[in-house]
């Protein structure tokens, strides 16, 4: 007996080809946002995470920090407190993202883990996540952990995010930074430079068809829109 697909024709499409590999092209500069996880005045994880905007800055991206020092736990300020606003304006500009935590305790941190618990899946009919890339780089006190990335990457998939293969895992992170809190030369400052270049070049590839990539079907069945109504509503 062959089984059938009971698809509903009205919201099933076919692959549109030329809009996923040929998009027209944004003209700005890639925009990225740097979350970072730790309040300390010597703050290895915002080191990082400034030594990695400027690496950006050198492959052509615009990139932002944003400040945590202030931001309310989750559920202990109403969304229109100031740092929640400025948050989720951060990455409703964006166009990708880079989250570096330390580890504590063998995870992220609370700082980096509220951050994104502000980050709400939708803003209305917006997704402010959804199609953007995503970077993850952790700090450690120790030796080298994997504990933090992998749990990131574990928020960036429920998060809906486009998160790159390469990552980045610094231990003993107090070496690594001189007088003048820049990274040292060094093959993790290698590999933080490669992940900021794949990030780059993975945002560069899919900015202009995240819209499309991340059209779905069954969400389409649910809503009773076509293709088409989608399109030309997020035009």
């Amino acid at each position: 007996m062959t089984y059938t697909p009971q698809l509903s024709e009205a919201h099933f499409q076919p692959i549109d080809e030329e809009r996923l590999l040929s998009p027209p092209r944004a003209g700005h500069k890639p925009r990225i946002l740097l979350l970072y996880g730790s309040l300390r005045a010597r703050s290895f994880s915002r080191l990082m995470s400034e030594e990695a905007a400027r690496i950006l800055a050198r492959f052509g991206a615009e990139a932002r920090l944003f400040d945590p020092s202030g931001l309310p736990l989750p559920d202990d300020a109403e969304a229109d407190h100031p740092k929640v606003q400025d948050l989720r304006d951060l990455v409703q500009w964006s166009e990708g993202m880079v989250w570096c935590s330390p580890e504590r305790h063998g995870a992220m941190t609370g700082v980096m883990k509220s951050q994104i618990d502000w980050i709400p899946l939708s803003l209305g009919a917006v997704r402010p996540t959804q199609g953007k890339t995503l970077a993850v780089m952790q700090v450690c006190g120790g030796s080298q952990s994997f504990n933090a990335v992998n749990q990131l990457r574990v928020l960036g998939r429920w998060m809906r995010c486009i998160t790159i293969p390469n990552q980045s895992s610094v231990p003993k992170a107090f070496q690594q930074f001189d007088d003048d809190d820049r990274m040292k030369p060094s093959p993790f400052y290698d590999r933080m430079v490669d992940v900021m270049e794949e990030l780059v070049k993975f945002t560069l590839l899919t900015r202009d068809r995240a819209d499309y990539l991340v059209d779905r079907y069954s969400e389409r069945k649910e809503t009773g829109e076509s293709l088409i109504a989608r399109v030309n509503r997020s035009a």
